[in-house]
């Protein structure tokens, strides 16, 4: 079978004793950083440094023109060669692409469009699952795609599903080099090239105009404005597709997961759900992800020698070409900065958190997260009696990275 049309989204799961490793190892790590933290806080092994007290993981984040990112050698391989403004330092490229999209994504879209779009999705799929509803595929990932791909004006290939093709790359990019994802990597990344370049032509050629990115996008090449030329409006709708979509179905299922361990903290959920309080359910939300966020650690690169937390007596020099793992997930745990740590607050202020990075390369999406996030558990959270599925169905699995299957089951009725 070829990789382009692979009936399921995610690769099959590790086997064995090295399925039972990962598993071990995650379920270990909050732990190991929380000891980390108080004994080691900056350890180095080898040319690999990690930063994971909240003061540091922030002075690695700030430090972009010391510590870069590291994704510009898989970005060439999913676009071609052809630049994308994640794999960039700060640069004038940098601030001029990312300028660019800004014309075209507006502030006014997420209340508008995005947030009614995804609220009406996800009611909808709640309403017609009739009480029972697998969380990660037929919820989260169904909506994400859906509502996005339209506002991007990406449709479906005709020959694969975007929903696998940009997950995939989303592993290859933040995750997993092996040869085993390359080999889908060559095969699928090529694919989603000519069928966004497809897309740019045929939209052209059509002169219909259509209010969506790639639309928005075409009326600025008509213009002449720079920014737009085919190259740079294919490879920006490539890198929103691989680094957006695909991380809510990741995220979203892990913070359910987290509520439904916690009574209290699901009740006061559903009561701001119930309530249109979207505020307050965002609170709940994103306090749920800081116990499972997306990613214990994002990586960096260091451009030149330097100190960490000089002047202190946990500081650490890291030699140029070193690799710096800024631990997100334990900076939020770090009691140092996060008010009681492991209480559940939903009224946290809005710097206990990065849960979508810090600095430069702050995911560029965040505003788009924060507002539908929440939304698209809403609908659910409003049904009374919410609770797990019988059995294993009922608790979160994971493959990896990615959660894969969470199924709960609830009362079409509000109380």
């Amino acid at each position: 079978m070829s990789h382009l049309d692979s009936p399921d989204v995610l690769r099959p799961p590790a086997s064995g004793p090295k399925r039972a490793l990962v598993a071990w190892g995650i379920e270990r790590l909050p732990a190991l950083f929380a000891l980390l933290r108080t004994a080691w806080p900056i350890p180095r092994v080898g040319s690999l440094v990690v930063a994971t007290r909240y003061d540091d993981v922030r002075e690695v984040f700030e430090t972009d023109a010391v510590f870069g990112v590291r994704y510009k050698a898989q970005l060439d391989v999913i676009m071609g060669g052809c630049p994308f403004f994640l794999g960039m330092g700060d640069t004038p490229q940098y601030r001029a692409d990312t300028a660019a999209m800004r014309r075209v994504m507006w502030p006014d879209d997420i209340p508008n469009r995005l947030a009614p779009a995804v609220h009406a999705q996800a009611e909808r799929i709640v309403t017609n699952a009739g009480g029972k509803l697998e969380v990660v595929d037929r919820l989260v990932r169904q909506v994400t795609f859906d509502v996005l791909g339209e506002y991007f004006g990406v449709p479906d290939p005709a020959n694969g599903d975007l929903r696998v093709w940009g997950t995939r790359l989303f592993e290859f990019q933040f995750i997993d080099q092996g040869p085993a994802i390359r080999a889908e990597v060559d095969e699928i990344a090529p694919a989603l090239r000519r069928h966004l370049q497809t897309a740019i032509e045929q939209r052209r050629a059509s002169r219909v105009a259509k209010d969506d990115v790639l639309g928005r996008c075409l009326e600025m090449q008509a213009r002449g404005e720079l920014g737009f030329s085919d190259d740079q409006v294919r490879t920006t709708l490539m890198g929103f597709i691989v680094g957006g979509p695909p991380q809510p179905p990741m995220v979203l299922p892990q913070a359910l997961e987290q509520l439904l361990r916690r009574p209290k903290a699901l009740a006061g959920a559903q009561q701001a759900a119930r309530m249109n309080d979207d505020e307050l359910l965002a609170g709940y939300v994103f306090e749920a992800m800081r116990f499972d966020p997306l990613a214990p650690a994002l990586p960096r690169v260091a451009l030149a020698n330097y100190t960490i937390a000089a002047g202190t007596s946990r500081e650490r020099k890291v030699s140029q070409g070193s690799t710096v793992l800024a631990a997100i997930s334990s900076a939020m745990m770090d009691g140092r900065r996060v008010p009681a740590p492991r209480s559940f607050n939903p009224r946290r202020l809005p710097h206990e958190y990065m849960h979508f990075g810090h600095g430069l390369h702050t995911c560029f999406g965040i505003r788009i997260n924060q507002a539908i996030l929440p939304l698209i558990l809403k609908p659910l959270l409003k049904c009374s009696n919410l609770r797990r599925a019988a059995g294993s169905d009922g608790r979160l699995r994971k493959r990896g990275a990615f959660a894969d299957r969470l199924v709960v089951e609830y009362d079409l009725r509000f109380p």
